[in-house]
């Protein structure tokens, strides 16, 4: 059934909140979207920003041009809130007083709140003319209590998904949060046990709403081009951020030159650590053997993935706080059936076993990262066993389609099918 046939049928519908949009490291709040939109609901996208420049992926399109973008306050919000204040003040000033309260601890999440608080407030009124039945937030912090704002004011049930950073760096209203969602979603084990450890003290009550749904891939929009050759291709694909600890891999890559292996490494992605990362390498003398791809579409990673031997996420903890769930890219990597380095840290071993999938190294360890590849140079056999197990790992645990399933589920009560 086409969205339109299902806009016009009354099917389901939901809403979607989220930071930014359509930001083009988060394939995942895309894929969704879309795979929700194939089994006949509406969806309404609600992002709180507008992300600007670079590339944006061609099937983002359709829905960047029919998102419901809006300013941090203009006169529609005014009115908006200014008649919520009027005719629910007790609900208003209540909120509001709660969100001040449960940020107090962070100023980050305190002035962030407070921003998106009158455009929540707007999006209540906005999502109840347009038949809202569910809203769903990725990330745990500003969309969650955007999510928690229009909750209080429309009535509609709510849930969001708790990722990497938004959850670790900091949990200014997570109690709060978790206890009035209609659900609660984890991307892997390990984020269920920690939003349970710091929802405050009636966690236990809510453990029943604390669901675990992975991201998925499709993974039959990847296949592997490549059937080994002199140099071994080596990928990393991530924001070239401290948290994805690329440094750490550029400086074990230095060390393959004396174990006699011919090597590549692919870094696709942009971000603040590129000149940084780009001097390290100078400073190995490896500039030669490492290519800076920048940021790509999917198409584009796609191919880079299709040419290479390793997928390498050397992921670590940064000294702010922020750290990784578990990077889509793994799953990406995986599907294209290719061996898998990830740092032990998160939910990453969830879909790196170590010695079945790939390879796990402690974050940071440089000889532990450097030893995975020389390895997986050396072995090649070994090496098609792990991502033929990584392939099979993705289809059964990271499945697109299974786990929009599940989530559609959880939105609407029953399984709305493709």
């Amino acid at each position: 059934m086409s969205v339109g046939e299902a806009r016009g049928r009354g099917r389901p519908c939901v809403a979607y909140v989220m930071s930014r949009f359509p930001k083009l490291t988060e394939t995942f709040v895309l894929d969704e979207i879309l795979a929700l939109e194939a089994r006949g609901v509406r969806v309404e996208v609600f992002p709180l920003w507008r992300e600007r420049g670079g590339p944006v992926h061609p099937d983002a399109v359709p829905v960047v041009e029919r998102a419901h973008f809006t300013p941090t306050l203009d006169r529609t919000i005014l009115r908006d809130n200014l008649k919520a204040l009027v005719t629910h003040p007790r609900t208003y000033l209540g909120t509001l007083a709660r969100v001040i309260r449960a940020n107090r601890s962070s100023v980050r999440f305190l002035l962030g709140s407070l921003a998106v608080f009158p455009k929540s407030v707007s999006f209540a009124r906005r999502m109840r003319a347009l038949g809202v039945e569910h809203l769903h937030a990725h990330f745990a912090s500003h969309p969650a209590a955007s999510a928690f704002v229009v909750g209080r004011f429309s009535g509609i049930p709510w849930s969001f998904t708790a990722h990497g950073s938004d959850l670790h760096r900091e949990q200014a209203m997570l109690p709060e949060k978790v206890a009035e969602a209609a659900h609660v979603i984890a991307i892997s084990d390990y984020n269920r046990r920690f939003l349970l450890e710091h929802a405050g003290p009636d966690a236990a009550r809510h453990a029943d709403r604390v669901h675990v749904v992975h991201c998925g891939v499709d993974a039959s929009r990847f296949a592997r081009e490549r059937s080994g050759g002199a140099t071994f291709e080596i990928v990393c694909v991530g924001t070239l951020h401290a948290v994805k600890g690329q440094g750490f891999l550029i400086d074990a890559c230095a060390a393959l030159d004396k174990e006699g292996i011919a090597w590549r490494l692919h870094l696709v992605g942009d971000g603040e650590d590129r000149a940084a990362l780009e001097e390290r390498a100078r400073g190995h003398g490896i500039a030669d053997h490492v290519v800076f791809h920048g940021a790509l579409d999917r198409a584009g990673v796609r191919a880079v993935l299709a040419g290479a031997d390793v997928s390498v996420a050397p992921s670590v903890p940064t000294t702010d706080g922020r750290r990784e769930g578990i990077p889509v890219v793994l799953m990406e990597a995986g599907a294209t059936g290719l061996p898998l380095i990830g740092s032990r840290l998160s939910g990453i071993p969830e879909i790196v076993e170590d010695g079945v999938t790939g390879l796990l190294v402690e974050p940071g360890d440089v000889e532990g990262l450097a030893a995975a590849l020389v390895r997986l140079a050396s072995d090649p056999d070994s090496a098609a066993r792990m991502g033929a197990a990584a392939r099979e790992r993705v289809e059964d645990e990271f499945c697109l389609e299974r786990n929009v399933d599940r989530l559609a589920e959880l939105f609407f009560g029953d399984e709305v099918r493709a």
